[in-house]
């Protein structure tokens, strides 16, 4: 029922108008707040995933995905797995169905238990390493020594803070060094592999000085963080909400990690990348849309040694795991950059 003009609620709202206007605004205020700190949390220090049953299945039977799987823990904290090829005991399932699509092609590819180069893999937000030994899997019953790092604000890492490869660029370098060292052997030739968030700490990796890396491969990344932000809360609430919300979010994103949100642009790196680089994408991913990772790819310097993958029907979590053969693509583009000998 409607209040009446002369109702004592009218007559109070009468009186206090304004009084009840900035507790209305304060309160919106309150909860955008509230929301952006959320947010930029989500983005500093995401929530850590647990150890699975599937991850725990990998650490205790690694003979049977064909894999020798080692541990340490690297000087700055980094925990780290190397995966190598088991040369006593035949690949797991993952690993000889991917040899299974080379010998169909005919194609030479090394023998099974043989390590011909290393690979180290980098996960993405909300992942940690294990995420990564079915992946490793694969590539080692190819031929492929892998190094699998917790990320800073992930796994098992001390360090908290995400900056998505500003303070994390030496992090890739330093555990093949030492995983190198402590197991004895060659640290080249070596590529790196990062999927979304390890993407962009890939390249950032990739252009420091005198980095060590013949081959690059980016999976689902995006040519800058910022817009990247805007536009996956546009997609859910709309253009003008998500505007607003990377002007809330990006200071308080810098105060948590003091790197600003903006100088997060992998794009900005890609062209001074000159190692032979293989970007996949999903199309259909919403999360990091396709037009991102595209201008990443355009960003990198015109070569014959670029190469641009788009994974039909493809989002953000299922980009692996589609019928399309992408991990025969990886695979057959990095061997064909790693002379082997049988």
């Amino acid at each position: 029922m409607p209040l009446s003009p002369s109702s004592p609620a009218m007559s109070f709202a009468k009186r206090h108008w304004r009084a009840i206007l900035f507790v209305a605004i304060a309160t919106i205020g309150v909860a955008s707040l509230g929301s952006f700190y959320a947010l930029a949390s989500q983005l500093a220090h995401p929530p850590r995933r647990a150890l699975q049953p599937y991850h725990q299945e990998f650490l205790h039977h690694p003979d049977q995905h064909g894999l020798r799987i080692d541990s340490f823990t690297a000087s700055d904290g980094t925990p780290v797995l190397v995966c190598s090829p088991d040369p006593d005991h035949p690949p797991g399932k993952r690993g000889k169905a991917l040899r299974a699509q080379f010998a169909a092609e005919g194609v030479e590819i090394p023998a099974a238990g043989k390590c011909v180069g290393n690979l180290v893999l980098l996960h993405g937000r909300k992942g940690r390493k294990e995420d990564f030994l079915p992946i490793a899997e694969r590539l080692c019953a190819v031929g492929f020594r892998c190094i699998l790092p917790d990320l800073p604000g992930h796994g098992d890492n001390p360090t908290k803070d995400v900056t998505f490869g500003i303070q994390e660029a030496a992090i890739p370098q330093l555990v093949l060094a030492e995983s190198a060292e402590r197991y004895q052997f060659d640290e080249e030739p070596v590529g790196l592999l990062g999927m979304s968030m390890g993407g962009s700490v890939a390249v950032h990796a990739a252009v420091l000085h005198d980095a060590p890396w013949r081959t690059l491969v980016i999976i689902s990344s995006f040519d800058a963080l910022a817009p990247t932000v805007e536009k996956q809360v546009a997609h859910r609430l709309g253009n003008s909400i998500g505007k607003l919300c990377l002007q809330g979010v990006a200071p308080i994103y810098e105060f948590q990690t003091g790197v600003p949100l903006d100088s997060i642009q992998p794009a900005a790196l890609a062209a001074n990348l000159h190692l032979p680089t293989l970007i996949a994408h999903g199309a259909a991913d919403n999360v990091i849309p396709i037009d991102s990772g595209r201008r990443l790819f355009d960003s990198l310097p015109e070569s014959p040694e670029k190469t641009w993958i788009e994974i039909p029907d493809a989002g953000h979590d299922n980009v692996l795991i589609t019928d399309f053969p992408i991990y025969h693509a990886i695979a057959r583009w990095m061997l064909n950059r790693v002379p082997f000998k049988q």
